[in-house]
């Protein structure tokens, strides 16, 4: 009896510790970001290859893609994947979630930060790493010098506010931009499938439209008068994060700008030859 009462105080003992040993090292607040940075670059790998499996087999389509067109089809299913999930926990983050609000007492807004919202800009952080590995391998065919530049003002905004906690609101203001990417991408799905003159490619059209102007014009003019309201708070950030939260939305606004132009030219041609 006092051998298996010892074997089971040996046994709660060891438990305890590997339990202490979890929290300090692989779920401790420092890790946090390590860990969701390198689960988002392997979901992004598990989300290819998932992709190249089921649209082998569900989509005949597939099979008569050129080898870039592949590549290109399964990267787009990982950016659609992650710009859902994005959009999904900014637009939480940024209108439901009490962690930002101007009626929580938690301290400045511009310094707010949680172990969620962390990991969560980890995983976005890995998504973006390893799209740009890809626009590096097969440059230029996945995207150009503007997508490189996007890419890299993200990684350099989404990391900043990660490991420092400043200005993770205004980060996640600007990944709701990320809405409009299912739009763009299912564009490029029925282009390739041949579904160009289709209704579905015209509803598209007027979609991205319509979601760009209100999540990339729109929300960035928002951003810029949050900025104003809270600017007392805003300047007692440090001065990397000053110019992260005020110069990479300024750019990626006129990336935005440039592109919309784009779009509403598109569309305009479209509708032209519709009639």
């Amino acid at each position: 009896m006092l051998v298996s009462e010892q074997s089971t105080m040996a046994i709660k003992a060891y438990q305890d510790q590997a339990e202490q040993l979890l929290k300090e090292y692989v779920l401790a607040d420092s890790f946090v970001p390590y860990i969701s940075v390198v689960g988002g670059i392997l979901a992004c790998k598990m989300v290819y290859d998932l992709t190249q499996l089921i649209s082998s087999i569900y989509f005949k389509s597939y099979s008569n893609l050129s080898r870039m067109q592949g590549v290109e089809w399964n990267n787009r299913a990982i950016s659609t994947i992650h710009a859902v999930f994005i959009t999904v926990l900014s637009l939480y983050f940024v209108f439901w979630s009490d962690l930002f609000s101007d009626y929580q007492l938690g301290g400045l807004v511009t310094l707010r930060t949680s172990p969620l919202s962390t990991f969560v800009l980890g995983v976005s952080i890995g998504y973006f790493l390893a799209d740009i590995g890809m626009i590096f391998w097969f440059y230029p065919a996945l995207g150009g010098l503007e997508y490189v530049v996007h890419h890299l003002l993200s990684v350099a905004a989404l990391t900043y506010a990660m490991l420092t906690g400043e200005g993770q609101l205004y980060t996640y203001m600007v990944l709701i931009s990320e809405t409009t990417t299912p739009g763009i991408n299912l564009r490029w799905y029925l282009d390739t499938a041949g579904m160009k003159r289709s209704r579905a490619y015209v509803i598209n059209g007027v979609v991205i439209f319509f979601s760009w102007l209100v999540a990339r014009i729109l929300l960035f003019i928002y951003l810029f008068y949050h900025v104003y309201l809270h600017y007392d708070e805003v300047k007692q950030m440090h001065t990397y994060g000053l110019l992260l939260v005020i110069v990479v939305p300024l750019l990626l606004s006129v990336m935005n700008l440039m592109w919309f132009w784009r779009i509403f030219k598109g569309l305009k041609k479209t509708l032209a030859k519709r009639q």
